[in-house]
C-alpha cells in the first residue's frame, strides 16, 4: 500500500493478537515499524521477526522514544493496547481506573504528543482499536464497554476537529477476534463473541481497506453496522434484546 511505504508506524499492544498482526502487516507493506508492548520480551520477539524496533513500556508514554527510533517522524500511530476489563457496576474502583487509563487516556496522551507535528505539516494518521462494544455494549463487562464508548467518542472528536487539517482517523470496531482477550472473556465471550469470531488477520485487512478509502469506521464484522443502526433507531427494542441476552448469560452462570 503506497500510503504506508516508508512511513514511520507505531503499534501499541503489539506483543500479540491484533497488534502483532498489524505490526507485521505494516512491515510487509514497507513501513518502518515500532513495536510497543508492556511485555518487553513479547515486543522484542515480534520486532525481531519483522525487522522492526521494540519500544516496550506504558503505551501512553512512549511517543518520544518511538519518534526517536523512527528518525524523528511518526506518520501512523495505532492505539491498539487495551484492557478487556470485566465486571459490573460494583467492580473495584481500581478496575474502572485502569480501564479508563489504558482504553481512553492512553489515546489522549498519545495524541497530545503527536498532534503538534501532524498539524504543522498537515498530515498524520491515528488508528484507534475500539471494539464493537464501543458502538454497542458487552454484557458482563461494564468497565470495558463504558471505556470503549469513550475511545470511540475521542476518535470521532479527533476526526471531526482535525480532518480539514490533514489528520486521518480510523476506529476499528470488531466483535470477537481469536486472541487471548477473547479467551479471557469467559462465558460471556463464549455466548456473544465466539460464534462469529474472526482471525486478527481479518482485522488488518479491514483496516487497510478503510485506509485506502479514507474511511473512519472499520467494521471487520459488517453486520455490526446493522446493530448500530438498530441501537439508534429502535432503541427500546435493542435494549430489550440485549436484556434477553443478559438473562440468557446469567442462566449459564448459575
Amino acid at each position: 500500500m503506497s500510503t504506508v511505504q516508508g512511513a514511520g508506524v507505531v503499534v501499541t499492544g503489539a506483543g500479540g493478537g491484533i497488534g502483532a498482526v498489524l505490526a507485521r502487516r505494516f512491515a510487509a507493506e514497507g513501513a518502518r515499524v515500532v513495536v510497543n508492548d508492556i511485555d518487553a520480551g513479547k515486543a522484542k520477539t515480534v520486532a525481531d521477526e519483522i525487522g522492526a524496533t521494540a519500544v516496550p513500556g506504558d503505551a501512553s508514554r512512549i511517543v518520544d522514544e518511538a519518534r526517536d527510533a523512527l528518525g524523528g517522524v511518526v506518520d501512523v500511530y495505532c492505539a491498539n493496547a487495551g484492557l478487556g476489563s470485566g465486571g459490573d457496576a460494583f467492580a473495584d474502583e481500581d478496575v474502572w481506573a485502569a480501564a479508563w487509563d489504558v482504553n481512553v487516556m492512553a489515546h489522549v496522551r498519545a495524541s497530545r504528543a503527536l498532534l503538534p507535528e501532524w498539524l504543522e505539516r498537515g498530515s498524520g494518521r491515528f488508528v484507534s482499536t475500539v471494539s464493537a462494544a464501543g458502538l454497542l455494549t458487552m454484557i458482563g463487562a461494564a468497565p470495558y464497554s463504558v471505556t470503549k464508548h469513550g475511545a470511540l467518542a475521542y476518535a470521532e472528536w479527533l476526526s471531526l476537529t482535525y480532518r480539514h487539517r490533514g489528520l486521518k482517523v480510523h476506529a476499528i470496531c470488531p466483535q470477537g477476534v481469536r486472541t487471548d482477550m477473547l479467551t479471557a472473556s469467559g462465558t460471556a465471550g463464549e455466548l456473544v463473541l465466539t460464534p462469529t469470531a474472526i482471525e486478527p488477520e481479518d482485522v488488518a485487512d479491514s483496516l487497510f481497506e478503510a485506509m485506502a478509502e479514507d474511511r473512519f469506521l472499520v467494521l471487520p464484522h459488517p453486520e455490526v453496522a446493522g446493530y448500530y443502526a438498530a441501537r439508534a433507531t429502535q432503541n427500546e427494542r435493542w435494549l430489550a434484546g440485549m436484556s434477553h441476552l443478559q438473562q440468557k448469560w446469567e442462566g449459564t452462570t448459575r
